[in-house]
């Protein structure tokens, strides 16, 4: 594969890289936060050899790319000229859109965890073999090995609000040192080794949120808690810490900014965090974690039915960050989690419906993808699986779907849990091993909970079956056909009044590169916009800086006032018609406020695009420097 070419093709379909706030990868999907997604070419993205899908989900712009992701990505931050890592500072959101409450949620978890999710896994698996060579009584517990395994495998689950304070600042916007400075003083030793000594006095006597005082600031109580592997406090922590660094970036002279902003940033921070914020946001997490162990104990069966059938619907989505923090908060409170263990045998469902698809399937091309994706699928990577095969399929994913509830309801019934964060897949066993317990019941049943999922996404997939994609077999070319009129012109009217301007003037890689299709742009001299063809409106934008029209010979354009309008969230713009409305030329479609978006400080230079230009020989624009409404603009030739 072509990682450079791939890059260069990506970054044109999602707009161009000035079209990108942000982008970072998963395990197999390139996560974009876009300016403008209405300008992203999502179809032909999906046509790319090396994509397998495009989703959008969480209030990002999903490339699905596979094992090979972390390539591609390295070659889309070179290609694109992004900062180190291509995580970069992200602006507003400038979509035009409304992001739910959920959706901002998802984004911000998935943000924070997706850069540490191969060391989460890495160290988890170090843990969890290390635990699984004791039970096999290959070392002992007094052993040097096992005393070093257990410190590199310990490290960032002991240190981790040192690394999410990095990549939680990160995510917000602020300075990463700054983040993993207040990480630090939440696990500074010395401050832990003080709850030794008899307390000074207990707050909260008597109720749940008793806390023994040990040291005071500023005469004001400190509550020592303990912040090794703890998840919320340094998200919460960081989040303010931004908003303190911009306030005193704004007040500090720049000349001794470089000391004096983190200074008094930490200064207010810190104390801020041990006072307020981590008590009262590891309180909070101790109730969601009470929460969701209250939910699962209603009806482990129940909850491993369901977690398990939809764990791969989840996923699609992007919504299994949302039982990411869930998970991390057990898993430090009560040193187990039931809630992501239940998900484990769904991603075995998966490779057994694919084998059966492997197995069932006449199609070369099919057989060709089933083969990769089942081997990506049994060290736990499913996207492959699902969106090359199963998906498309639709019986083999429900199929799996049905064989993940039952191996999760098994997981429920015996009580099986996770004792850390590790590997996918097959090496996600060692997760289940109890360390006082070792190879118990539960871990056991974990086992037979995957197979079992494994087999009956198999033999459900094999025996309700799918409908084979059937292969085009190559014909002779037929005999060209004339056509009869091979000067085809379709003419198209200017839709405003104004100076003409070439595409490549305009400061745009999307419209000035073609990227949209060919076209020509118009500096208005008034805010009216008529309709410059006979035909049908195809989209009113909701911010209506722009709309989608096509003639009634096919032809399909686009009107875009001005540049990154969108940010006006359709302040200034009036619009005449709806989707669907049928126009003819000269019909007022759009009015807006020159005037005021110039003193908003955008750019109202028009681009006027043929979008469907590779249906045509060529699109040429006029030579007249300006134009009035309805003088000739463009001529298609078809």
């Amino acid at each position: 594969m072509n990682y450079d070419q791939l890059a260069k093709d990506i970054l044109s379909g999602v707009g161009g890289a000035k079209n990108v706030n942000s982008v970072f990868h998963c395990v197999t999907r390139l996560r974009f936060k876009l300016k403008d997604e209405s300008v992203a070419k999502t179809e032909e993205l999906k046509n790319l050899p090396g994509v397998i899908t495009v989703m959008q989900s969480g209030g990002q712009y999903q490339v699905v790319i596979g094992n090979e992701v972390p390539d591609v990505y390295k070659a889309v931050v070179k290609a694109g000229n992004f900062p180190s890592e291509g995580q970069f500072e992200e602006e507003a959101d400038n979509s035009g859109k409304k992001v739910g409450l959920f959706s901002r949620f998802i984004d911000m978890i998935s943000g924070v965890f997706t850069p540490l999710l191969g060391l989460l896994a890495a160290t988890g698996m170090i843990k969890g073999f290390n635990e699984m060579f004791v039970s096999f009584g290959w070392i002992t517990q007094d052993s040097g090995t096992y005393q070093l395994l257990k410190a590199t495998g310990d490290s960032l689950f002991y240190f981790f609000p040192i690394f999410l304070g990095y990549t939680a600042i990160k995510k917000f916007g602020g300075s990463p040192f700054l983040g993993m400075a207040i990480g630090a003083s939440l696990v500074y030793p010395t401050l832990a080794g003080l709850k030794a000594g008899d307390p000074l006095y207990t707050l909260f006597t008597g109720t749940l949120f008793e806390s023994p005082i040990h040291i005071t600031f500023l005469g004001m109580p400190v509550i020592l808690m303990e912040y090794s592997s703890s998840v919320i406090p340094i998200i919460v922590a960081t989040f303010v810490a931004v908003k303190l660094e911009r306030f005193f970036k704004n007040v500090i002279p720049k000349v001794v900014s470089t000391f004096l902003v983190p200074f008094f940033t930490l200064l207010v921070i810190v104390p801020a965090t041990f006072l307020v914020i981590g008590p009262i946001s590891t309180w909070a997490g101790q109730l969601i974690g009470a929460g969701a162990t209250s939910i699962y104990e209603l009806s482990p069966i129940v909850t491993g039915l369901v977690i398990g059938g939809l764990w791969q619907v989840f996923v699609l989505f992007g919504l299994h960050w949302g039982l990411v923090p869930v998970a991390l908060l057990n898993l430090s409170t009560s040193g187990a989690d039931p809630v992501i263990a239940m998900s484990f045998a769904a991603s075995f469902a998966q490779i057994g419906a694919v084998l059966a698809v492997l197995f069932k399937t006449k199609s070369t091309k099919l057989k060709t993808l089933s083969v990769p994706a089942f081997i990506s699928g049994i060290f736990g990577v499913t996207e492959p699986a699902i969106y090359g095969v199963t998906l498309p399929l639709k019986k083999p994913f429900i199929m799996s779907c049905i064989a993940g509830g039952i191996g999760g309801g098994i997981l429920g019934y015996a009580g099986s849990k996770i004792y850390m964060i590790g590997g996918l897949g097959i090496f996600g066993y060692p997760t289940f091993i109890n360390k006082e317990t070792g190879l118990d019941f539960t871990f056991y049943m974990a086992i037979a909970a995957s197979l079992i999922a494994f087999v009956l996404g198999f033999v459900l997939t094999y025996i309700v079956g799918f409908k084979d994609p059937v292969e085009k077999v190559a014909s002779p070319a037929p005999a060209p056909v004339l056509d009869p009129n091979p000067n085809n012109r379709y003419e198209i009217f200017s839709p405003m009044a104004g100076e003409v301007v070439e595409l490549k003037e305009i400061n745009d890689v999307t419209f000035a590169g073609e990227h949209m299709g060919k076209g020509i742009a118009i500096r208005p001299t008034s805010g009216r916009v008529v309709s410059p063809i006979t035909g049908v409106v195809q989209t009113v934008y909701r911010t209506k800086h722009a709309i989608g029209l096509v003639t009634d010979d096919g032809v399909e354009m686009l009107i875009h006032i001005g540049q990154d309008t969108v940010q006006l969230k359709g302040q200034h713009f009036t619009a005449h018609v709806k989707d669907g409305d049928r126009v003819n030329v000269g019909d007022l479609i759009m009015e807006f406020d020159l005037q005021a978006i110039k003193d908003a400080g955008y750019e109202t230079v028009t681009p006027i695009i043929i979008t469907n230009t590779s249906n045509y020989l060529d699109v040429v624009g006029t030579t007249d420097v300006s134009v009035k409404e309805k003088d000739k603009l463009l001529t298609v030739l078809g």
